[in-house]
């Protein structure tokens, strides 16, 4: 994208993000049975994904609103699309199979 609109590309450390990997990090300490620990970094991976899925919403929106390139548009809709279906992935693998067997031992 960064192309497209002949920028060069910056960022700047997001805190929210650092602060869930940094709550991630500690899950890795707090839960020592592997199935209970999936379950939590699971939990932990949709917290990011939903966290990304709010920020390229809100860029999608200011785009249309500055009437942007509209490839520009369609990238961004492609990027939150993924970010959608990883959330949905996540979220089959937590209740087909990591829950259940985190519920056993924590039971």
């Amino acid at each position: 994208m960064a192309e497209i609109l002949e920028v060069s590309p910056k960022g700047k450390k997001c805190a929210a993000m650092e602060g869930l990997v940094e709550e991630a990090e500690e899950m890795i300490s707090d839960f020592k049975d592997p199935h209970v620990l999936d379950a939590a970094l699971i939990a932990a991976a949709q917290k990011v994904e939903h966290y990304e899925i709010a920020s390229y919403g809100t860029v999608i929106t200011f785009a249309k609103m500055l009437q942007d390139n509209e490839e520009i548009v369609n990238l961004l809709k492609e990027t939150i699309q993924e970010e959608k279906d990883t959330d949905g992935k996540l979220t089959e693998v937590a209740e087909n199979l990591v829950n259940e067997r985190a519920a056993h031992i924590s039971a």
